[in-house]
C-alpha cells in the first residue's frame, strides 16, 4: 500500500479536535482510571480497557506526522494527555508513553508495508504495544552492548537474543526494537517485533516497588523470523536521529503529572500543617514556578521535534533531566509536608514517592542524561 493510503489511515489532529481529545482523556481518567488506581498499584492490574478507551479518544495520534519526516509534527497534546493520566496514575501515563512512542516509530518509518500494517491500529489503541529501546538507547551512548543479533535470510532476518525489560506487552502485543546484523557490527536494523511470532517468548519480570501494572516482560528471541515488511529502518542511523527528540519529549508528560499532583498534595495540608511546613526548603510555590518554566520549554520544543540542530537536542536532554530530578524533588517534598499521614500504605503520597523514582530511572535515566550532556560539552 502506498504512502497516500497510509496518510488516510491516521486522521489529522485537527480532525479529532485536540481540545476535545484532552477533555475526553480527563473524562476517562475520572470515570475509568481513578476507581482502579489502587488495584493497579497494589495488585499489578494492567489497565487494558483504559488504554483502549484512551486510544479511541485520540490520545495516541495527535502527535503523528501524516508522512515520514520532515513533515511537521506537534507533540503538545500527546504530552498533556499523558500528564493528565500520570497525575492520577503513573503506570497508566507510562503505558500511554509506550503506546504513543510505538505510533511515533511507525509514523516516521519510510517502509509503507509496516506503516500500513500497524500504524492506524496502534494509533487508535486497538493494537497495543511497547517500545523496546532501553537497551539500544544505552548501546548508542556507550553504556551497554546491543543484545539482539539478526542474520539475513530469504525475505527478512532471523533474530536471536534477549531483552530484559519491555513494557506494555502481552501475547497479542507488538513493540519496536533494534538488532545488530551478524557480520556487520556497525549496521543496526529497527523493526516491529510481534509477541505472537514463533521463536518469541515473554516472561513476567520480578515485582517492582511501583509500576507493577505496566505489563513489563523479558523477551527472548530464538531465531524468530522478522520479514522485511516489519522493518522500520535498515540501517537505523538516520532514522534514530528523526525519532530521538520525540522519544524523549513524550516522556515529559509522566513527570509533569507527578509534579502537579505532589504540589496539590502539599497544598492540601497547608491549612493544618502550614505553620510548621513553612520551615521546609521546598514549598509548593517554588515547585509551581519550576513547573511553569518546564511547561513553557516543553511547549516550545514540542513544536519542532525534527529540528536536527545540536542546540535543540541539548535543550531536549537538559529538559528531560530537569523533569526527572524535579519529580523526585516534588515527591520528596510532598512526603515531608505530609508527615506521618503520608507514611501509611493507604496514602497517595507514598505512592507518588515510589513512582517518582521511575521518572528518574526510566531510559534515558538521570545518569545517562548527565553522561550525554557531559559528552556534548567535550
Amino acid at each position: 500500500m502506498g504512502a497516500s493510503a497510509s496518510m488516510v489511515a491516521v486522521p489529522a489532529a485537527e480532525a479529532c479536535g485536540e481540545a476535545g481529545v484532552l477533555e475526553a482523556v480527563r473524562g476517562i481518567v475520572r470515570s475509568q482510571l481513578a476507581p482502579i488506581v489502587n488495584d493497579i498499584d497494589q495488585n499489578g492490574l494492567y489497565p487494558r480497557d483504559v488504554l483502549r478507551a484512551l486510544g479511541a479518544a485520540g490520545a495516541y495520534r495527535t502527535h503523528l506526522p501524516l508522512k515520514p519526516a520532515p513533515a511537521a509534527a506537534n507533540l503538545t497534546t500527546a504530552i498533556e494527555a499523558s500528564a493528565i493520566a500520570s497525575q492520577s496514575c503513573l503506570s497508566t501515563g507510562f503505558l500511554m508513553w509506550c503506546q504513543s512512542t510505538l505510533a511515533w516509530y511507525l509514523a516516521n518509518s519510510e517502509n509503507d508495508a509496516v506503516r500500513s500494517r500497524y500504524l492506524s491500529r496502534v494509533a487508535d489503541g486497538s493494537q497495543l504495544g511497547g517500545t523496546g529501546l532501553s537497551n539500544p538507547m544505552k548501546t548508542f551512548f556507550g553504556i551497554e552492548q546491543l543484545k539482539l543479533k539478526g542474520k539475513r535470510v530469504p525475505g527478512g532476518y532471523a533474530v536471536r537474543g534477549a531483552l530484559p525489560w519491555v513494557s506494555n506487552l502481552g501475547p497479542d502485543h507488538v513493540f519496536g526494537t533494534v538488532f545488530e546484523v551478524e557480520g556487520e557490527p556497525s549496521r543496526r536494523v529497527m523493526f516491529i517485533a510481534d509477541c505472537a511470532t514463533d521463536g518469541v517468548s515473554i516472561q513476567a519480570c520480578p515485582g517492582f516497588v511501583a509500576l507493577d501494572g505496566t505489563a513489563t516482560y523479558s523477551v527472548q528471541f530464538r531465531d524468530a523470523f522478522v520479514p522485511d515488511a516489519k522493518v522500520l529502518s535498515d540501517p537505523v542511523d538516520g532514522y534514530l536521529k528523526k525519532i530521538r527528540a520525540g522519544f524523549v519529549l513524550l516522556q515529559t508528560g509522566m513527570g509533569l503529572g507527578v509534579i502537579r499532583d505532589c504540589i496539590d498534595l502539599m497544598r492540601r495540608v497547608q491549612p493544618s500543617l502550614g505553620h510548621i511546613n513553612k520551615f521546609l526548603d521546598d514549598q509548593p510555590e517554588d515547585l509551581a514556578e519550576t513547573l511553569a518554566a518546564m511547561e513553557a520549554e516543553i511547549t516550545a520544543l514540542a513544536l519542532t521535534p525534527f529540528d536536527p540542530s545540536p542546540q535543540y537536542w541539548r535543550r531536549v536532554v537538559t529538559l528531560r533531566l530537569l523533569v526527572g530530578e524535579t519529580a523526585v524533588r516534588a515527591a520528596h517534598a510532598a512526603m515531608l509536608h505530609s508527615g506521618a499521614r503520608g507514611y501509611v500504605m493507604a496514602s497517595r503520597v507514598q505512592r507518588r514517592l515510589r513512582e517518582a523514582y521511575f521518572v528518574a530511572i526510566v531510559t534515558p535515566a538521570t545518569k545517562q542524561l548527565k553522561k550525554m550532556l557531559a559528552e556534548m560539552n567535550c
